[in-house]
């Protein structure tokens, strides 16, 4: 293994905030992965698997033990028959190469989801979703590493146990499997499945039909641009982790008493429960699109969005955060619960 030592970690984020990595490696294959967690048994050093960096705010302090940036590559397709095409992605593969590569071969399922920064390998840990479409509707099986046992095992759908925005590897194993691989089902010659208002009415005013899957990604892409979530250089609102909060999910009792203090507030069905808007409920709570806390603040595109100013800290994001769940907490009786995944930062701490 050639190790580096006190790499800085926060070029590998979207967010571009994080502290260095004592120990840093980058693994190109699972024989390389396993040799990396070995040798971190061995030295008695903590783990940290890095992929795409999206998702992901890292401590100032980085990371005190040994950073595996995950770089398996390679799109193979296992079998196309008349209806349906099944697609391995291995899970360094960035997310929004294998969209396109799905959307130019007229596979539909994953269309609704361009755009979208990140490794492949981290859709599943989330399940990933955007404008109406979860990635958990698409995948058939997903392969992954038991750093407790060493074996590579194959999980299915079911077995993956996802949630909105959760999963398995997220909320019930958290830290104990590496995904290694993501096989995709998805549907030959199909059309999009559109069910985000927003794009349904950005398409029709456009003439774009639903079999035009090339078309319904330019929708989605553009969509996202001028809400600053695509990663654009030239463009300060695309340093962010993307959309921060997820939005709540209330049963119906909670939501009772909700609409009391916002009958017009908007809301959506789950399931038997109803999903309020986090962006309404932040805006509705006092903070307005460019809002700013140090370097650090609201994107002037989208409330949902915290995105770096330049020279931004993890601190000054914790700021925020609490800032904004207590202004909403205490107007509306709602908890916002972040979507990234903290490393090394206590959201609960001082």
């Amino acid at each position: 293994m050639q190790l580096q030592q006190n790499v800085p970690l926060a070029p590998l984020t979207t967010i571009g905030i994080g502290g260095p990595a004592r120990f840093f490696f980058r693994a190109q294959s699972v024989d390389e992965l396993v040799e990396a967690l070995e040798w971190a048994r061995t030295n008695e050093q903590q783990v940290f698997i890095l992929g795409g960096g999206s998702n992901l705010l890292i401590a100032d302090a980085g990371f005190d033990g040994l950073v595996v940036h995950l770089d398996l590559r390679g799109i193979v397709v296992e079998s196309e028959g008349a209806e349906i095409a099944m697609v391995k992605v291995a899970a360094g593969e960035p997310w929004d190469h294998f969209v396109k590569f799905a959307v130019r071969r007229e596979w539909a399922g994953i269309e609704c989801l361009s755009g979208i920064p990140g490794s492949t390998g981290a859709t599943p840990i989330q399940n990933v979703g955007a404008y109406g479409q979860d990635v958990s509707e698409t995948i058939a099986r997903v392969e992954a590493l038991d750093r407790t046992s060493g074996r590579v095992i194959w999980f299915t759908n079911e077995e993956c146990r996802f949630g909105y925005r959760s999963s398995l590897f997220k909320n019930i194993e958290r830290d104990r499997y590496v995904v290694l691989s993501v096989t995709f089902r998805l549907r030959r010659d199909g059309a999009a499945t559109i069910r985000y208002p927003e794009l349904q009415k950005y398409v029709d005013e456009r003439g774009i039909a639903i079999d035009d899957l090339a078309g319904v990604r330019e929708s989605v892409i553009a969509i996202r641009k001028r809400k600053g979530m695509v990663l654009d250089p030239r463009d300060p609102d695309t340093r962010s982790d993307g959309s921060f909060f997820m939005n709540p999910v209330l049963t119906a009792e909670q939501y009772a008493a909700f609409a009391e203090l916002a009958p017009d507030a908007p809301h959506y069905p789950s399931g038997n429960d109803v999903k309020l808007s986090a962006a309404w409920l932040i805006e509705h709570a006092g903070f307005q699109k460019g809002f700013a806390l140090g370097n650090v603040g609201l994107s002037t595109k989208h409330t949902l969005a915290i995105v770096n100013r330049g020279n931004g800290t993890a601190a000054e994001v914790l700021e925020l955060v609490r800032l904004i769940q207590g202004r909403v907490r205490e107007k509306f009786g709602v908890e916002l619960h972040p979507e990234p995944n903290f490393i090394g930062v206590d959201l609960t701490g001082p």
